[in-house]
């Protein structure tokens, strides 16, 4: 499958082969446990370990994310779990392990989890690849790249090549961009890890997370930490989630396109400041964006004069919902500094393109914007 489109490979992903008079997506698989006699040798004995509705979503996400090739693929019941899987599966009492200082929000509490555990937690920005410098002696390296919220975009070809000579694992949180826009493996990274409650299943009714790698061993010691804890995802998730990924290039392609008007559009106006857009030619991250992106994601940031106005603009909106995820048919946008947590200024937006006409949601946001001044 290699050598089809992305749209193909979206829409026949992990589909089991042809069989007279049944379904081609079957159905979720509702079971504690299975029909097992003599030696538990079969591939499904127990609902905590293993469920034929996973086995057909993750061969779909390992697909997307390195088409043609073998991979292994371990899903979860949310983002932060594949986070923590990854984390907390590799690093041990007495490893390094560096981080991003502006990623996803949760990741400090992570970082406090490892610490707690006894591994050694090392920061830096994501711009810059300022990581480079933190390398020395570590055991793992986490990239979030774009950033989230920042939108920050480092070198991930070039952090893998010094982190693999130091003998440093890598891991990429690739949940902005989607094997759509990027794949961390084809890049070098050792995992690929998302939240699939933003842009790959994009309908904003699930929560799921993916970790997919190459190296049987690793993404054994990942699957070993699900089973373990218990973070496994429900099968109606698992199978909505399947059939969310068919429209995945429809979906990222309409929002990716509308995403770029919008970054244009907001660069022309003087009540806006700190605009970033990986795809905006001028953005601090074009660059590097353009030689490791296919598509640069559907999530737009930006500044407002102070706290009210940007409340003021969210208020305003008609066609975009004030909520707090991204990556959604359904355009959202949110003041992020309300959270906490986020090195951002108080009219600091975070602003998720959805599927809508572009030009009814461009005149939204500027007509919004003009209320809000």
């Amino acid at each position: 499958m290699n050598t089809t489109g992305d749209g193909t490979r979206a829409v026949r992903a992990g589909l089991p082969e042809p069989e007279q008079y049944e379904p081609t997506l079957p159905g979720p698989v509702f079971a504690a446990h299975f029909h097992l006699s003599g030696d538990p040798v079969g591939p499904y004995t127990y609902g905590r370990d293993t469920n034929p509705t996973w086995t057909h979503l993750e061969r779909a996400i390992g697909e997307l994310e390195a088409p043609g090739e073998d991979v292994g693929t371990t899903v979860f019941a949310s983002g932060m779990a594949a986070v923590s899987a990854v984390l907390l599966s590799q690093a041990r009492a007495g490893d390094i392990v560096v981080l991003p200082d502006d990623g996803y929000q949760a990741l400090p509490l992570v970082r406090e989890q490892l610490e707690a555990y006894g591994v050694e937690v090392r920061t830096a920005p994501t711009g810059g690849d300022a990581q480079l410098e933190l390398l020395d002696g570590a055991k793992l390296l986490w990239i979030e790249t774009p950033s989230n919220p920042g939108l920050d975009v480092c070198d991930v070809r070039r952090l893998v090549e010094a982190a693999h000579t130091a003998g440093v694992l890598v891991a990429v949180d690739n949940t902005l961009a989607t094997p759509l826009g990027q794949r961390p493996l084809g890049l070098g990274a050792d995992f690929s890890v998302a939240s699939d409650t933003k842009g790959l299943t994009g309908h904003g009714d699930i929560l799921l997370g993916h970790v997919t790698c190459r190296d049987p061993e690793l993404i054994e010691g990942v699957r070993r930490w699900r089973k373990v804890v218990g973070a496994i995802p429900g099968p109606m998730e698992a199978w909505l989630a399947h059939r969310s990924l068919a429209t995945l290039q429809l979906r990222i392609d309409r929002q990716c396109a509308t995403a770029s008007l919008l970054a244009e559009a907001l660069a022309d106006r003087t009540d806006v400041t700190g605009l970033r857009y990986p795809g905006l030619p001028g953005d601090p991250s074009y660059p590097v964006a353009m030689r490791q992106m296919r598509r640069f994601g559907s999530v737009v940031s930006f500044v407002l004069a102070d706290k009210g106005t940007a409340e003021r603009f969210l208020a305003a909106l008609r066609l975009v919902d004030d909520a707090t995820s991204f990556g959604g048919l359904r355009s959202t946008a949110e003041r992020r500094a309300r959270w906490g947590g986020d090195a951002v200024p108080e009219g600091f937006i975070r602003f998720s393109v959805g599927a809508e006409d572009p030009d009814d949601l461009l005149a939204d946001v500027e007509r919004a914007l003009d209320v809000a001044r």
